[in-house]
């Protein structure tokens, strides 16, 4: 009797000091790469020079979207230029959409899309702007940035110019999100820093003739630029008047949630080595920017770290969007808990993730149930910045990719376990389920080197449910709307990790759940839905009632 109540207490104990009662041995997770049988053969063209311009080591994004409606995730790549002239002189340098054919194979479409671009191209959002019920795609780039129309014909219309979308500087990333709730979607665009050529700064060890890509305390940076939806298919600039002009920052990537549920949606940027920002969405068209009163601008040490990708989504089962952010080897991922009273407790190493990530250099991520068992684990793409970095610190400049299990809360690096074997300058990541079986696969980008395809077939079954929603007093895409199944919560988005995007639905692992007793909704509009005793293994199309 002594020994069970010692064991109890123990286990309590553990539970107080990490809020989580851990999951001892996680379903395992495993990928197998098949870009090169699946037709994927995109390179990154970064065109990297001797003169280590900075935009050269910060490409990659993409994006995951049905762009032709036959219900099968296509991928799109933005691509790099020729430096100094940021232009796209040769195909190699054009950005790149592939359809999926079915059978995990894709086709190279980019040509008859006329999605291929003109300049230096880093980020890519998508969302039905026009509420068309066709997805749209905004790219975003180091000189100019692009806004496509899709016609629904295979083709998209470049109508950056015609919607009143202007160049403010060096754009990295990108979303969509209804600020104002009035059903249509809105435009975020996160600018990186005041650069332009010729850039000489020589950054590095001159003696010994080691140049490297200079840090970002030297170059300024810049604010975001909100667009709202006019409806008529051209947008506003409201930055000034929503608030958003005086907080300039090294912006990186952009995730929006209803963090303090006010029914507006809120916005995280990351910013590189300075402090992240969180804008309060106040509900009258301003914010307020609250990073640190938070608990979200910097981590408790109160050092800011090159803060790049971020996913704004429910890690633990309570029902509260939190923070995970990837950062530069020796700062750790960190975690932002939502304490569900408007603020955010540093998580980082008591969830485990601090200790297994610190080694790694992360900047595309994807928090999904990769195992469907009810918890959401932690994919990120890696590899350092700095390509000479082996010559002054004792880090590795290409990295593999890592996986972390959700273990009940707590996070496991299961890297090695799921087969992630390849070495590369890893950036961009996105997620869908691209053959169809209810797993979530992973797509990654590497400077200069091919794409990366990973299918996820990890062994052990897990009942899953995917819902794709169609807003009618909402938008189009739903974003926004709020999902509960169980203990789940997962709200509709579609910016992802660094500088990307995924529009494909909603993904949820049940487990050994069959058949689902409710399915809970609440729609941008405000509209409550109740779906019950939804049969599991499916990919459910839900209209909003």
């Amino acid at each position: 009797m002594r020994s069970w109540l010692f064991v109890l207490s123990l286990a309590l104990l553990l539970l107080s000091f990490t809020g989580f009662a851990e999951v001892e041995t996680p379903l395992p997770i495993r990928f197998v790469e098949q870009a090169s049988s699946a037709g994927l053969n995109f390179v990154l063209e970064n065109n990297p020079t001797a003169t280590k311009h900075l935009i050269e080591t910060m490409a990659g994004g993409l994006a995951v979207f049905d762009y032709d409606g036959d219900g099968r995730p296509d991928i799109f790549f933005t691509n790099g230029a020729e430096v100094p002239a940021l232009r796209k002189s040769s195909p190699k340098y054009w950005n790149r959409l592939y359809r999926n054919e079915g059978g995990m194979k894709f086709r190279d479409v980019t040509e008859e899309a006329g999605v291929a671009g003109t300049g230096y191209d880093m980020g890519a959002a998508v969302g039905d702007y026009d509420n068309d019920g066709r997805p749209d795609l905004f790219v975003a780039g180091v000189n100019g940035s692009t806004l496509y129309h899709n016609l629904g014909n295979g083709r998209f219309e470049d109508v950056t110019a015609k919607a009143g979308i202007k160049n403010k500087g060096w754009a990295v990333a990108a979303g969509w999100f209804d600020f104002d709730r009035d059903g249509k979607l809105d435009l975020w665009v996160v600018h990186y820093t005041k650069w332009q050529l010729p850039d000489n700064r020589y950054c590095g060890d001159s003696n010994r003739g080691i140049r490297v890509y200079c840090h970002p305390k030297y170059y300024q940076g810049l604010p975001s630029t909100l667009y709202r939806n006019r409806g008529d298919g051209t947008f506003e600039d409201v930055t000034d008047r929503a608030g958003l002009a005086q907080f300039a920052g090294r912006g990186m990537s952009v995730a929006f949630a209803d963090y303090d549920h006010d029914g507006f949606p809120d916005v995280f940027v990351t910013n590189d080595n300075m402090p992240n920002f969180l804008f309060h969405n106040k509900g009258n068209g301003t914010f307020e920017e609250v990073g640190l009163v938070t608990g979200t601008a910097l981590r408790d040490s109160g050092k800011p770290v090159a803060s790049m990708g971020v996913e704004f989504k429910d890690y633990d089962n309570d029902g509260q969007p939190d923070l995970l952010v990837t950062a530069l080897s020796g700062e750790t991922f960190p975690v932002f808990k939502n304490d569900g009273k408007g603020n955010f407790v540093d998580m980082t190493y008591s969830s485990r993730l601090g200790a297994a990530a610190i080694t790694y250099s992360g900047w595309g991520l994807g928090l999904f149930d990769f195992n469907n068992d009810g918890w959401k684990d932690l994919f990120t793409a890696n590899s350092h910045v700095n390509d000479h970095v082996e010559q002054f610190e004792s880090y590795t400049y290409r990295e593999k990719n890592s996986v972390f299990a959700n273990c009940g809360g707590t996070f496991r690096d299961v890297s090695q376990e799921a087969g992630l074997n390849l070495v590369k300058a890893h950036r961009g990541a996105t997620f869908a389920d691209f053959d169809g079986d209810g797993r979530v696969d992973a797509v990654v980008t590497s400077l200069g080197e091919p794409t990366e395809l990973w299918r996820n077939v990890s062994p052990t079954p897990q009942h899953w449910i995917m819902l794709r929603l169609h807003g009618v007093k909402s938008n189009r895409d739903g974003i926004g709307a709020i999902v509960r199944i169980g203990n789940q919560y997962a709200e509709m988005n579609t910016a992802s990790g660094y500088a990307s995007s995924a529009d494909w639905g909603l993904h949820f692992g049940l487990g050994n759940v069959s058949v689902v007793k409710t399915i809970d909704i609440v729609w941008p509009s405000g509209t409550r839905q109740k779906l019950t005793d939804v049969k599991a293994d499916q990919v459910l199309s839900v209209t909003e009632q």
